[in-house]
């Protein structure tokens, strides 16, 4: 059974943690959460790579030794060296990692004072008091821990789209080569590109003799056949993600596919507009309600026809105006990936990038792409080993020259620059000037106040060679929530500003949210949709953007980098001062 991208990097992960609580060298620990981190960034299958011979070495933070163990890993399903740890470390120690606040010193801290290795115990302990006694704790750290038990007990697993994706796919890829089988779509909020879920729900029409239930539930990444019956079944992956098939009529696939799809907001809006028509609509079709007759269901299209509605993409179907919109013909023509002409935040090796300025830039080429931004981290985010103002004087020459002989694509000179604490920008002025370019990021103290983390990315944005807002949320999805800032307020400021925010594209970013895209189009403050991109593979990822632009109600007009090369250039020196 072929081993997926996200089980590596989980691998990976699950190492760097169990090291960290044996106290191992912190450059070891780094090391396997920036290969896990690197191999979740990555657009193409790490599988396919190792068939073709491509060079592991050469992905982003990766070295012979953990290139050697990623191909243990694809060819045998584990490693020996985390078999290894395993018997080191108390198993039950892991389950004390996922709760939120709880990270490898805690957790080694509570397992060496009070002998903690069971959530029971942890909750036990939190309940009598006895953890607010240990040094770097304290009694709101005490209670954070009781709430987040309770939140762990009963949050639904989520998986990121990314993951999702790399097993969504082959199935249907899997499930169309049945006998018999006819249309096979994955449906639910994964149709409506929503950046996590928490299963999959695919249709599918068959021919009264396919097999393809007997071929569902035999496939060879279903770990548990949960239920199985003539039209559905229910699996768990090995992943432990949940799968629902279901087959329907042919002249019911459309109304079904649009039952399975939209959230229940939406589709309790379109079923009211039926009722009002003498309409029934529910997944096996449009019905008449005075003689019960089908009248459509067939298609999409054919439901939204029947309310008197034009089709409303999937990424909109979230009862949040498309309706109202789609009545008034107000509808947004949405961006598509085919729209976008660059990307304004791409990594070398120079910094935590893989590759080179002329490897990324060429690659880019390869993907459609006119122009692409070097945008390699600043000095003091020293663990990406950012550049200094020498390297990135170096780095501005190297790029005049690269642009001076290739064809067909144009290499902008840009940072992503940190915001620090107080607001100020990690390079001064002078350097700043020499940019095409400047994204301005927050990478620390993420646990600022609201009035504080607000002022301190307005302040930012006030310098007269600010151009973008990178990841302006700076969530890490299932892993670090977003930082608490006034978002309305800071949209604001960059339509007075005249800058621009990032919808980054990195599958646990996703960032800017659905929400706020509408709002700052409303604000007519242009959004980037980026890659963040550290490896040639990066622009694979650029999907994952325009699905939340998609969700935000975003137009091509509403994109900077759907820009042609001459347009960019106006937009960014407008706001370079």
């Amino acid at each position: 059974m072929p081993v997926h991208n996200e089980e590596v990097a989980a691998i990976f992960d699950e190492m760097a943690d169990l090291l960290a609580i044996q106290d191992a060298n912190p450059f070891r620990v780094r090391a396997y959460h920036n290969a896990a981190r690197s191999i979740r960034g990555l657009g193409k299958d790490l599988n396919k790579m190792l068939e073709e011979g491509e060079d592991l070495t050469r992905l982003p933070g990766i070295g012979k030794d953990l290139a050697a163990k990623i191909a243990e890993i694809l060819i045998t399903g584990h490693t020996k060296a985390l078999d290894k740890l395993h018997q080191e470390v108390p198993a039950t120690l892991e389950a004390l990692l996922k709760i939120p606040g709880l990270g490898p010193k805690r957790v080694k801290s509570l397992y060496r004072n009070l002998h903690i290795k069971t959530l029971k115990q942890l909750e036990n302990a939190a309940r009598r008091g006895r953890i607010q006694q240990l040094p770097g704790f304290g009694a709101k750290t005490e209670q954070r821990i009781l709430e987040s038990i309770a939140a762990h007990r009963s949050s639904e697993r989520r998986f990121l789209h990314h993951v999702a994706r790399q097993y969504g796919e082959p199935l249907v890829a899997y499930l169309k080569e049945v006998h018999g089988v006819k249309e096979v779509v994955i449906a639910g909020s994964y149709r409506r590109g929503k950046e996590t879920v928490g299963d999959l729900d695919i249709l599918a029409t068959t021919r009264e003799d396919s097999p393809v239930m007997e071929q569902f539930v035999g496939y060879d990444e279903v770990d548990e056949v949960v239920s199985k019956g003539s039209t559905r079944a229910t699996v768990f992956l090995r992943s432990g993600l949940q799968v629902d098939l279901r087959v329907v009529a042919q002249n019911s696939f459309g109304a079904a596919l649009h039952y399975f799809t939209g959230n229940k907001a939406h589709n309790i809006q379109i079923r009211r507009l039926g009722q009002q028509r003498g309409l029934k609509i529910n997944e096996y079709g449009v019905f008449r309600v005075k003689d019960g007759k089908r009248v459509n269901g067939k298609t999409e299209a054919s439901v939204f026809k029947a309310v008197g509605l034009p089709f409303i993409p999937p990424e909109l179907r979230h009862g949040r105006g498309e309706i109202e919109a789609a009545q008034a013909g107000h509808l947004p023509q949405l961006v598509t990936l085919a729209d976008l002409q660059g990307d304004l935040h791409v990594h070398s090796h120079a910094s935590d990038g893989n590759a080179s300025i002329e490897q990324m830039a060429l690659a880019a080429r390869q993907h459609g792409l006119k122009y692409i931004a070097i945008s390699d981290h600043s000095k003091s985010l020293r663990i990406a080993h950012g550049l200094d103002e020498n390297r990135l004087a170096q780095q501005i020459e190297e790029i005049d020259r690269l642009n001076e002989r290739l064809d067909g694509i144009t290499i902008l000179k840009g940072s992503e620059v940190d915001i620090l604490e107080d607001g100020r920008l990690d390079f001064p002025e002078g350097m700043l000037a020499q940019l095409d370019l400047v994204i301005g990021a927050v990478h620390s103290k993420f646990r600022l106040s609201r009035r504080q983390q607000t002022r301190r990315i307005l302040r930012a944005m006030d310098s007269k060679y600010f151009s973008i807002l990178a990841h302006p949320s700076a969530r890490l999805l299932e892993e670090r929530d977003p930082i608490d800032a006034d978002m309305p307020r800071i949209i604001e400021a960059a339509r007075e500003r005249g800058c621009f925010l990032e919808i980054n594209s990195q599958p646990q970013r996703l960032d800017l949210t659905d929400t706020y895209c509408q709002l700052a189009r409303e604000q007519g403050v242009l959004l980037s949709i980026n890659s963040d991109g550290h490896s040639t593979h990066c622009f694979d990822l650029l999907y994952g953007g325009i699905n939340q632009a998609r969700r935000g109600w975003l137009e091509k007009e509403d994109v900077l980098t759907t820009r042609s090369l001459q347009e960019l250039r106006k937009q960014l020196k407008s706001t370079m001062g």
